[in-house]
């Protein structure tokens, strides 16, 4: 199924790092007729190298939005409960949205804690009613037990496939405006299919929730 936002849409995106917006999500925002995209990132606002760099590809995707500062270390520790829920809530501009992008419970690959804990606190703050939207997608994208680079899921019911030209845009972002190295593992992912599970009610956020 491929499905576009629709003209007038104000959507969302919410991330835990500068460059997942692109990797992730990149192709579906620039071939969107939003109204209006704001994105989040919730770590590296102080990182004087990737901060600036995503201010210019929020330039690049039409976009805009602000980044906080969570901790990112390598420990990957867990964050005090309800930190990351108040930090969107503190942050996002306006609290309805026509769609919101974020990552999956279980992440995009073997495996990163704050790509887990940005998915469950997006739809815990749904599923409370904090945060409006008539459907959160979040991102179907899989590497099969670090067997191969993520790609898209074929199972998910929303599947983007990019075409050239929006492809060489989301990899120009990846590898020019965030100057990640050509055979390094952000470029040689730079998926060409965009692929997203859909939460439409309640029962389907609950069952993400008891997952990861």
């Amino acid at each position: 199924m491929n499905i576009d936002s629709k003209d007038g849409d104000r959507i969302a995106l919410i991330v835990a790092h500068p460059d997942d917006e692109t990797l992730w999500a990149g192709g579906s925002i620039l071939r969107s007729n939003f109204q209006e995209c704001f994105i989040l990132s919730l770590c590296r606002k102080s990182d004087t190298d990737r901060s600036p760099k995503f201010y210019q590809a929020l330039k690049e995707l039409g976009a805009r939005g602000k980044m906080a500062d969570l901790d990112d270390e390598p420990d990957q520790k867990t964050l005090e409960e309800g930190l990351m829920g108040s930090t969107i809530m503190n942050i996002l501009p306006q609290l309805t949205y026509a769609l919101i992008y974020t990552h999956s419970p279980v992440g995009e690959y073997t495996r990163h804690k704050r790509h887990e804990e940005a998915g469950r606190a997006v739809l815990a703050l749904w599923v409370s009613g904090q945060l409006k939207a008539r459907e959160i997608r979040l991102f179907a994208y899989e590497d099969e037990q670090k067997s191969t680079l993520p790609h898209a899921i074929s199972s998910a019911p929303i599947q983007q496939v990019l075409s050239e030209e929006i492809w060489q845009k989301k990899y120009s972002i990846i590898t020019e405006t965030y100057g990640f190295d050509k055979d390094g593992f952000e470029a040689r992912t730079t998926p060409r299919i965009e692929a997203f599970w859909q939460v439409t009610t309640q029962e389907q956020a609950a069952e993400w929730l008891k997952k990861g």
